[in-house]
């Protein structure tokens, strides 16, 4: 039985504007991108200014060492269009280096065989080549309208800072505090002594902050020599320096040879709706797959009810099992390119986008590069350490993202969404665009709406306040397990949107994240 409460009520107040808002996983970056929308900015400067300060303030979650995708919507054009950004695998990247430890499977977020000391998951060894800063410089590059340097200075500041430690930061350093004590820069930035947590008193209230100048130094040269300082700079010689000395692969040449993709998206009419998933090697088209699925399997009534429910779980069981056999870079496709963060933007002319970017695992490879200051990305566990498969590890390949920003217009609605939460991604999506586009939710009511998750082959994890009918529906599809909505662990990822309807804006953030919020430029 759980030990919470079941009296307590939590709730996110969603408020309409003719202003642009901005909803992110941490209230100071969605702050700074709503600044950036009052100076006059467009919804892709802001994006840009909230990539970079999200990775501060949030660090363990994304930063420049990771990479994602963004899918946006350009008003004027009534177009939609993907940046992708995801990591690759170093080209000097050795096989014989990974090996399969067979009838053992991997203990994070994948159904892997085990690799040997999880040196996939774990160390320098795990890191892929960043894409981050290559997707804001292209996105930047076609849309933005304010100077680069000026989009990086609100980050550089919050890195002098240095992100307060309250007791949610100290929740998230304890969960992996024995992986960061083995990378002695990781120990001295997260925790105390090398070995402790760096934990916020229980009834006092925290003054500690971590130190992020080196950080800030990094931005700094970013935004004073441009993005391809990261990539063929001094930047880019600190990080290839700091991943050799820790046995990684990544070379000055990979770096150099990193370009970001803009294509067009995944579009497809769902009921009413229009939708625009990602392309490329995302969940986008498990999306498209499932929705369609769903389409054939039930007629939306008032409400999601058990039928809506059931064929979503079974419409996901579907796409994800697809997706572990066949999808990955085969180098056929002509659109190749959970802890993860996610966040939307909308501006006064209806800009809008959604960026989700990651370092995969929470803490990435729990391996902090001393001369950038930055955590740096576990990318390589995305693959298959399996040999012979669409998904399998092999030098210089893509990685097969879970990240899936969704464009949709239903009625006279357009919304912008996404969600963090690794595999747990695709479910959150398909629940809201379901709720918006099958039963007419505002985003309020759709955030606030209990969700399933269907994220694996073997069962569906239920809302607990989900009435029995739903578990019953659900039953028949296979097993179930039913989950509390809190805020450590997310049973159900956690989701940003926006949505505009009528030249009005609002936005939301998943209702149990403490530190997620949306914030419009009349707001500030």
């Amino acid at each position: 039985m759980s030990n919470l409460s079941r009296t307590q009520i939590t709730r996110k107040q969603v408020v309409w504007t003719e202003g642009g808002v901005v909803a992110s996983q941490h209230r100071r970056a969605a702050e700074v991108g709503a600044a950036v929308l009052a100076a006059g900015g467009d919804a892709i400067d802001a994006a840009v200014a909230v990539s970079f300060a999200v990775g501060v303030v949030e660090p363990w979650m994304s930063g420049p060492m990771g990479g994602g995708m963004m899918t946006l919507w350009r008003a004027d054009e009534g177009r939609a269009e993907t940046i992708e950004f995801g990591m690759r695998a170093p080209s000097g990247l050795r096989l014989e280096d990974y090996p399969l430890e067979p009838g053992k499977k991997a203990g994070d977020l994948f159904p892997w065989t085990r690799v040997k000391d999880d040196r996939n998951i774990y160390g320098a060894t795990a890191v892929a080549v960043p894409g981050t800063v290559a997707g804001m410089e292209l996105a930047h590059s076609l849309y933005g309208r304010r100077d680069w340097a000026e989009l990086l200075a609100p980050a550089v500041a919050l890195a002098e800072e240095g992100m307060l430690i309250d007791w949610y930061a100290s929740l998230m350093i304890a969960s992996s505090t024995r992986q960061l004590a083995e990378d002695k820069d990781a120990a001295s930035l997260f925790l105390t002594d090398g070995q402790w947590p760096n934990i916020a008193g229980w009834t006092a209230l925290s003054e500690a902050r971590l130190d992020q100048r080196a950080h800030a130094a990094t931005l700094r040269r970013l935004a004073e020599h441009g993005a391809r300082e990261f990539y063929e700079g001094e930047v880019a010689r600190q990080l290839v320096e700091d991943v050799e000395a820790k046995g990684g692969s990544l070379s000055l040449a990979d770096l150099a040879a990193y370009r970001a993709k803009a294509s067009a998206p995944r579009h497809i009419r769902y009921r009413e709706a229009e939708i625009f998933a990602p392309s490329g090697l995302s969940a986008g088209g498990e999306l498209v797959k499932a929705l369609a699925l769903m389409e054939q399997a039930f007629t939306p009534g008032a409400a999601p009810g058990p039928e809506s429910y059931a064929a979503m779980a079974a419409s996901l069981g579907n796409a994800y099992r697809e997706r572990l056999e066949t999808g990955g870079d085969t180098g056929e496709s002509p659109q190749a390119p959970a802890c993860t963060t996610t966040f939307s933007v909308v501006d006064r002319q209806g800009n809008m986008v959604n960026v989700t970017q990651t370092l995969l695992s929470m803490f990435g490879s729990h391996v902090v590069s001393p001369q950038t200051g930055m955590l740096l990305n576990n990318g390589i566990m995305w693959f298959d350490p399996e040999p012979g498969k669409p998904n399998s590890l092999a030098p210089g390949k893509r990685c097969l993202m879970n990240v899936c920003p969704t464009l949709g217009r239903a009625g006279d609605r357009m919304f912008a969404i996404g969600a963090s939460g690794g595999r747990k991604i695709l479910p959150a999506v398909t629940n809201l665009v379901s709720f918006i586009a099958d039963f007419g939710m505002d985003l309020e009511d759709a955030f606030h709406t209990p969700r399933i998750d269907a994220s694996g082959a073997s069962g569906t994890v239920m809302d607990e306040t989900l009435p029995p009918e739903v578990a019953e529906a659900l039953a028949k599809v296979g097993p179930v397990k039913t989950a509390r909505r809190t805020v450590h662990p997310y049973a159900f990822a956690v989701p940003a949107g926006v949505m505009r309807e009528g030249g009005r804006n609002c936005g939301a953030t998943e209702i149990m994240t403490p530190w997620g919020d949306a914030v419009s430029e009349d707001m500030l």
